[in-house]
């Protein structure tokens, strides 16, 4: 829908919200390039022209990974004229406020925003968010393509029922054997597998 030549995969650094029980870079940076060889064969296969890249620009900054100085860094390489979208879910922005220098990532990006299943955006949005969408939020995706920064589109559509801790949590059970390669790709299960990760 967003006819993105490239699609940055971004493992984080040190997520400075997550806690300290997280999963190490570099086998997080391991996990997410063997889910990057599965999507990229998907788009083959559907015959979608986006390059997969996944990149280590956080894993090498030292401390905390903040997302702003990931969007500073991005706009550097790309240029102040190409349209950087950061792809996340309906349930990161409304947390947005927590991030650091939150109001200053649109003026390095735009923002396509997938809906959750779970959570209600109109009812969990904060006083910040309702101002942030009535002044950046649009209508049609083709419009990102235009510019480079600033704007916002939420998608009604996707309401991917995925979470990430849920699935850690179903490694730890005998569900196990019945996550799907929609939920976790099949490279990157035989590597959680093989090291034995989240037992």
């Amino acid at each position: 829908m967003l006819q993105l030549d490239e699609l940055l995969l971004l493992p984080s650094g040190e997520p400075w919200q997550k806690g300290s029980a997280i999963t190490p870079a570099e086998i997080r940076f391991q996990l997410t390039e063997a889910a990057g060889i599965d999507l990229a064969r998907a788009f083959l296969y559907l015959g979608i022209t986006t390059k997969i890249g996944v990149d280590r620009i956080e894993i090498e900054r030292a401390g905390p990974s903040y997302s702003i100085d990931t969007a500073k860094s991005l706009r550097e390489r790309y240029g102040t004229q190409a349209s950087l979208i950061w792809l996340t879910g309906v349930d990161s922005l409304i947390h947005l406020p927590s991030w650091n220098s939150w109001r200053d990532l649109f003026k390095y990006m735009n923002f396509a925003v997938a809906s959750r299943p779970h959570y209600d955006l109109a009812a969990e949005m904060s006083p910040d968010i309702q101002e942030l969408l009535e002044s950046h939020q649009i209508e049609d995706p083709e419009v990102l393509e235009k510019h480079p920064a600033g704007l916002i589109y939420i998608d009604e559509s996707l309401s991917v029922d995925l979470s990430s801790t849920d699935l850690r949590n179903r490694l730890k059970t005998p569900a196990r054997s019945q996550i799907e390669s929609e939920q976790i790709p099949t490279h990157t299960l035989q590597i959680i597998t093989n090291l034995g990760l989240y037992l």
